[in-house]
């Protein structure tokens, strides 16, 4: 394989039972976010973890379209190629799943099943890229401005969290040290306003779950809209917030694997 066609996303692939499970983590996260989940994983699976471009052990490209999520799309083929495989799982975290769904939307005939998570930005409305722009982009300008002091700062800094397991927030917080300030604004910029699917929801073909965080609330019409919209799709309710994987662990490894097990006899 060239190196043009190599994959250029940091990627771990761990032993298991079963199909490769690409799981993609969400904005200023990182490989750490699955910490909870990876056991239990690895009985119906082989998880492929792979940390977004600015984040954690990957590259900080200089070309916007490695951020955008057509982007990003290559580079899942990229690792499927590197891989060896013609199908796999899916599994996609808050603006991973913005991801993971777009990919099983342009290559169905790849993905076996896909799960995700709560996400803002895959299940928006037609208004919400024109509300949120003004404020991503004075984000996106202070990262560049002012780097590492203005990342510090961000409200999604998982040391200011207080919902998350004590043993994955220590990781994640080691992990945001090595996040890339320009990467971050470039994400905000290109991958997180070019997220929404809107229409292309109704496309879908690929069996799905939505492991649901009932507490969130200003997810609720957003679920709603993803509910109504996409075919083929089960939903799994769970009393979390927005960390859907690392605050009920237990209750989320119960319905991924169900569901990857399901896979399996279809």
């Amino acid at each position: 394989m060239s190196a043009e066609e190599s994959p250029r996303l940091h990627y771990d692939v761990h032993d298991g039972n079963g199909p490769y499970a690409l799981l993609v983590h969400g904005m200023l996260s990182s490989r750490s976010q699955w910490l909870s989940n990876l056991d239990a994983l690895r009985a119906v699976c082989r998880p492929v973890v792979v940390e977004l471009f600015g984040h954690g052990r990957s590259s900080t490209p200089e070309d916007p379209f490695a951020y955008s999520p057509a982007g990003y799309v290559d580079e899942f083929e990229r690792l499927r190629r590197a891989l060896g495989v013609d199908h796999w799982l899916l599994c996609g975290y808050s603006l991973g799943a913005a991801l993971t769904v777009r990919y099983a939307l342009d290559h169905p005939e790849r993905v076996i099943v896909q799960v995700f998570t709560n996400s803002m930005s895959a299940f928006a409305d037609a208004a919400w890229r024109d509300r949120v722009s003004p404020s991503i982009e004075a984000v996106a300008r202070a990262l560049e401005e002012h780097g590492r002091s203005a990342l510090e700062s961000l409200p999604m800094n998982p040391s200011r969290s207080r919902r998350l397991p004590a043993a994955a927030r220590e990781a994640l917080v080691a992990d945001y040290r090595l996040h890339d300030p320009r990467g971050v604004a470039r994400t905000f910029r290109h991958t997180v306003l070019g997220s929404p699917l809107g229409e292309r929801l109704a496309e879908n073909r690929v069996p799905a779950l939505l492991v649901a965080g009932r507490r969130e609330a200003a997810f609720v019409p957003h679920r709603r809209r993803a509910e109504q919209s996409m075919p083929a799709l089960e939903v799994v309710e769970l009393d979390t917030g927005h960390a859907v994987n690392l605050e009920d662990a237990a209750g989320f490894n119960t319905a991924v694997t169900r569901f990857f097990r399901r896979a399996a006899t279809r």
